[in-house]
């Protein structure tokens, strides 16, 4: 097992491999993300981790991308591939997946499904 350095690292790229989120190709989506990766040379760029379930599973497959705190929901192994090429290395995120932004709090855009508040009111 490495211990990378993570200096040069301008991206960080959680991707859920939960029950739900293998289900709706996972796997496959990060697998994808990685090739497309290395095919632009990106390594020590952006760094991927794979997580169990992030407890957004209506919205799967879920990739999170930080420092940004953009969630995006339905992600497949095509649209992972447009993830690294338009929003990890041209910076234009992928309006039609991302469900939360991230400002001073996470901001939903409407576009995923509605959670369950843990406030209680």
């Amino acid at each position: 097992m490495s211990t990378w350095d993570l200096s040069t690292v301008k991206h960080h790229v959680l991707i859920c491999n939960g029950g739900s989120c293998l289900k709706k190709l996972g796997d496959e989506t990060t697998l994808a993300i990685r090739d497309e990766i290395a095919l632009h040379g990106a390594e020590g760029l952006i760094h991927t981790t794979r997580t169990r379930c992030n407890g957004r599973c209506e919205d799967a497959c879920v990739v999170t991308v930080y420092p940004q705190g953009v969630w995006y929901k339905e992600m497949t192994p095509e649209s992972g591939r447009r993830l690294v090429r338009e929003h990890l290395l041209e910076g234009r995120p992928l309006e039609d997946h991302m469900i939360y932004t991230y400002e001073d709090s996470f901001v939903p855009t409407g576009k995923g499904r509605t959670g369950v508040s843990r406030i209680k009111q």
